[in-house]
């Protein structure tokens, strides 16, 4: 399985406005919209992290970057991707009039984080940071933004390493929670060989723990001893047949 974690960054919105507090910014007020300014991406089991930008590669050589990449990917690794990462860049190909990417799942780590545990805060930097993980790399905040906008060589250079190194962290946090991840896209549909694999991982060091129970059907119950999931064998074991009443 192909598994590509992704992050992007994009600029903000430009608008005028009359207050600092509460205001209702109106579309003709609206000066310009966010785009994504830039993305980091990492194949899964590689050690290079990509980064492509507006400021280095251009705008359409970045927004067709990132397709391909997705194209090829058969599932993607992102945190609030679902909601944020990628309608963003959705959004960018429709506009350039490109055809959607080759499908693919999606592993969204900030919604495994909240239906699994409760950690006071779900922000990135403070799981990864909790879990005795890397963290963010520290910046000077929205005024980094604006420099890059402005085209500032130094400023991008840090924009590269803070946006890299949040792909690293996703990748690290994707690892330390890989056995909790539920209905995670199986290793199994993309492997050829016979006999019970890991869901989540794909490993064959499986090691028999008890049965697995349906409503109508027994199946054995794994733990796997690399990653840590519990994964139910694939045979039906034992089950009873039952039909409607018409």
């Amino acid at each position: 399985m192909k598994l590509l974690t992704i992050d992007i960054e994009t600029s903000p919105n430009l608008a005028h406005v009359w207050g600092l507090w509460q205001q209702n910014v109106g579309l003709s007020q609206l000066l310009e919209s966010g785009e994504v300014i830039c993305f980091a991406a990492k194949w899964y089991g590689e050690d290079e992290t990509l980064f492509y930008s507006t400021f280095h590669n251009g705008k359409d050589d970045m927004v067709k970057a990132a397709h391909s990449l997705l194209t090829l990917s058969d599932a993607v690794i992102h945190y609030n991707g679902k909601r944020f990462d990628m309608p963003h860049l959705n959004r960018e190909f429709v506009e350039m009039e490109l055809s959607p990417p080759s499908p693919y799942a999606q592993i969204d780590l900030l919604q495994v984080v909240k239906k699994q545990f409760r950690f006071p805060s779900n922000k990135l930097d403070y799981v990864t940071k909790a879990l005795g993980l890397d963290h963010k790399v520290s910046h000077a905040g929205h005024t980094l933004w604006v420099k890059c906008m402005a085209g500032d060589y130094q400023a991008w250079e840090e924009m590269k390493k803070y946006n890299v190194q949040d792909v690293v962290i996703t990748e690290q946090l994707y690892d330390r929670l890989l056995p909790w991840i539920p209905s995670h896209p199986s290793h199994a549909l993309y492997n050829e060989s016979e006999g019970d694999r890991c869901t989540n991982c794909g490993s064959e060091n499986l090691k028999k723990r008890g049965k697995a129970y349906t409503q109508v059907s027994t199946f054995q119950q794994y733990r796997c001893d690399d990653c840590g999931s519990w994964v139910r064998g694939n045979k039906r074991l034992s089950g009873i047949d039952i039909r409607g009443v018409k």
